[in-house]
């Protein structure tokens, strides 16, 4: 599934991304001998030396019984000379020799080196294997160029092939010239946990003017952010928050002592019940859940907003990793003793003109406004009769915004009706009855006015017309994508909309193809993006 979708703009990425350098052999050796690689190792031994041991008779008992079974197999095959082929499985088995199988070798094979020669090259020019082969690199490097025309889409990619490992699959688009788009694979970079939310920013981390890179939010609490011009890397440019880090003492393997099965369960039991209820120690100023939504801010470059399961909202600075605010006012009282009460925040937005006020949308149907420069007023709330899924601010307007919820709604609001009045009195301006199911995306167009676009779990993705908050359907489609997760349009190129679903396809909709978005906002088409309010 592709759970979201952020554009690039044009240019901003480099034509040749960069190879990352692959760590040295001095490096990986000091990795080996500081033990870093072997904690996965060590701490399975310790939690199961019972269960090793009774793996070891049991691999005991089937090695022995296999032989026997080859021996009668070898036996009876002398008297059955239909069977001379079954001669080589009981000498096969003797030669494997099974009850030695584990022992350890006289000579140890260097990871790096061998009686045979390295089996480690810095180049292919030194291994002698490869010495003479011709490899014409030509095409893959032709496919790694972003000529300036082509844009950049980015896809938070779920595959339940790679056991929940996710890839965020980075794509170039190029115009073929006639009104379609071209669509293939440029990179992808591995994240290691369920990725759940992006957004892109060009706030130069490792120096320069500006830089290219996304931010990930994932099923775990730390904030991932990567470095787009960079290929076949394995680390991220900068972490926000997440788990400390404990490290482990290293400790000498003791020979295991035969014990029953009985007593192996019970301490690998035991071990369980200690690890589960160890404390989980968290870096200074982190999110303890998943993070569900992130906001960066175009203006003040080095701000990114995040969202929590952990029902907060997190203002950082990725130049110093820090967070510098916090917030927990969505606390759910209204439903404080309902069976569903969850108050994770969804959904976070930077207003597009008062770069300092942001907005958060959560489970507990209530959308919050507050001046980050103020962070001890409670904000301006309004109530709304469902979860919300997704916020957007209108980049024409200072004081408009849109909320999508999961009762299939969509209402539009006036912050200048916050002024005066309790959240029960804040009434929305309009509200859509959009689609069947929950409406988990809704996007302005960046350089069309009142044009907005939502997506839902109904798989449909319609196009809105909000002039005099009369909100109007002007196209609806099934873009085959499955239950919609994502959607955005398009900073250079204003009818284009990609898609992201549960099916796991990008699909893009050019929505000026459809006559009726033609007709209604065909005469943007050159326009640039509108700075009124």
């Amino acid at each position: 599934m592709i759970v979201a979708v952020s554009w690039l703009p044009k240019g901003v990425a480099k034509a040749v991304p960069v190879v990352a350098e692959l760590p040295s052999k001095e490096e990986i050796e000091e990795l080996l001998k500081s033990g870093a690689l072997e904690d996965g190792e060590e701490s399975g031994s310790e939690a199961e030396d019972g269960d090793t041991e009774v793996d070891a008779e049991m691999e005991t008992n089937e090695a022995s019984q296999a032989l026997a079974v080859a021996e009668a197999l070898g036996a009876k095959s002398k008297t059955n000379k239909s069977s001379s082929g079954v001669d080589h499985i009981a000498d096969g088995l003797k030669e494997l020799d099974m009850d030695n199988y584990d022992d350890d070798d006289d000579e140890e094979i260097e990871i790096f080196s061998s009686g045979r020669g390295d089996v480690y090259y810095p180049s292919n020019e030194q291994d002698p294997y490869l010495k003479g082969v011709e490899v014409d690199d030509s095409d893959e490097e032709e496919n790694l160029i972003i000529q300036p025309k082509d844009s950049v889409i980015v896809c938070a990619r779920n595959d339940d092939d790679i056991c929940s490992l996710e890839a965020s699959n980075v794509s170039v688009c190029e115009d073929s010239g006639d009104g379609n788009l071209n669509i293939f694979p440029h990179h992808d970079i591995i994240v290691a946990a369920f990725p759940l939310c992006t957004a892109w920013l060009d706030c130069p981390l490792k120096g320069g003017e500006k830089g290219n890179f996304i931010a990930v939010g994932s099923m775990e609490p730390a904030i991932e952010i990567w470095d787009l011009d960079i290929i076949e890397q394995v680390e991220p440019s900068a972490v926000l928050g997440g788990v400390v880090e404990v490290q482990k003492k290293k400790k000498k393997k003791k020979k295991s002592k035969k014990k029953s099965s009985r007593s192996s369960s019970f301490f690998i039991w035991l071990s369980f019940c200690t690890n589960f209820q160890a404390p989980i120690q968290y870096k200074e100023g982190s999110h303890t859940d998943s993070v569900l939504g992130l906001a960066w801010n175009k203006q003040y470059r080095n701000i990114l907003a995040s969202a929590s399961s952990d029902r907060q909202v997190k203002i950082w600075d990725v130049t110093t990793q820090q967070c510098n605010i916090t917030s927990e006012h969505h606390t759910d009282k209204a439903r404080m003793f309902s069976f569903n009460n969850y108050t994770a925040v969804q959904s976070v937005a930077w207003n597009h003109h008062e770069a300092q006020v942001l907005l958060s949308g959560s489970f507990d149907h209530s959308i919050v406004m507050k001046d980050a420069r103020i962070p001890t007023h409670p904000g301006f709330r309004w109530s709304v009769a469902a979860d919300v899924e997704s916020l957007a601010w209108d980049p024409h307007s200072s004081h408009s915004f849109v909320a999508s919820l999961e009762n299939g709604t969509v209402q539009g609001f006036d912050i200048r009706t916050a002024k005066s009045g309790e959240a029960s009195d804040l009434k929305p301006s309009y509200t859509i009855h959009a689609h069947d199911k929950a409406v988990s995306a809704v996007i302005y167009n960046p350089s069309i006015p009142n044009l907005i676009a939502t997506g839902s779990m109904d798989k449909t993705v319609k196009i809105w017309d909000l002039s005099n908050n009369q909100p109007s359907c002007v196209a609806s489609k099934n873009p085959k994508a499955g239950a919609v997760f994502s959607i955005v349009f398009s900073d250079d190129s204003p009818f284009i909309l990609a898609i992201g679903g549960s099916k796991g396809t990008l699909e893009i909709w050019n929505t000026e193809s459809d006559a009726a978005v033609s007709k209604r906002f065909g005469g943007y088409k050159d326009n640039k993006p509108s700075t009124s309010s």
